[in-house]
């Protein structure tokens, strides 16, 4: 990825602002914004799928739509700091389809869960059926969250 960054120039970084702000432009729509041809626009987008830059272009669902509308994070600590332990751990929540983000961080917690569910009760069940209960886990710290400032922002570079 390092060798690909100094091969991304003005023109593929307007790509990629434009894709991160609307997944759905045609490429002929994308071509006219960046004023390119087609042609040029669908070789650059296809490179940047193809190098892996773009890994997917999905929609975003509006949670309280869907009745998923409460944010929960989570912090999480295990009861070993062991590459095992955190592999089991690992395996075993990439399996809960409820959450929507786990990243192991350094600090007081080795986890950040980030969940969406319908309410606090529906939480409480999670929790006390499914995430107290995965492999390892010694205390977890529960964060409702209260107001969205800002979630999933486009990156910029």
């Amino acid at each position: 990825m390092e060798e690909l960054t100094k091969d991304i120039d003005r023109i593929d970084r307007r790509i990629l602002r434009l894709l991160q702000e609307d997944g759905r432009l045609t490429n002929a729509d994308l071509a006219k914004r960046i004023n390119v041809s087609p042609a040029t626009c669908h070789r650059r987008t296809q490179r940047l799928f193809d190098k892996g830059v773009v890994t997917s272009v999905r929609a975003a669902v509006a949670p309280d739509q869907v009745d998923r509308g409460t944010l929960v994070m989570v912090g999480v600590v295990l009861d070993r700091s062991t590459p095992e332990s955190f592999a089991t751990f690992e395996t075993a929540i990439a399996k809960l389809p409820f959450v929507l983000d786990c990243h192991l961080v350094a600090g007081d917690f080795d986890y950040f869960l980030k969940i969406r569910v319908r309410d606090i009760a529906g939480f409480n069940r999670l929790h006390g059926d499914q995430l107290i209960a995965l492999p390892g886990v010694r205390q977890t710290r529960t964060f409702f969250v209260m107001k969205e400032v800002i979630d999933n922002a486009p990156l910029d570079f």
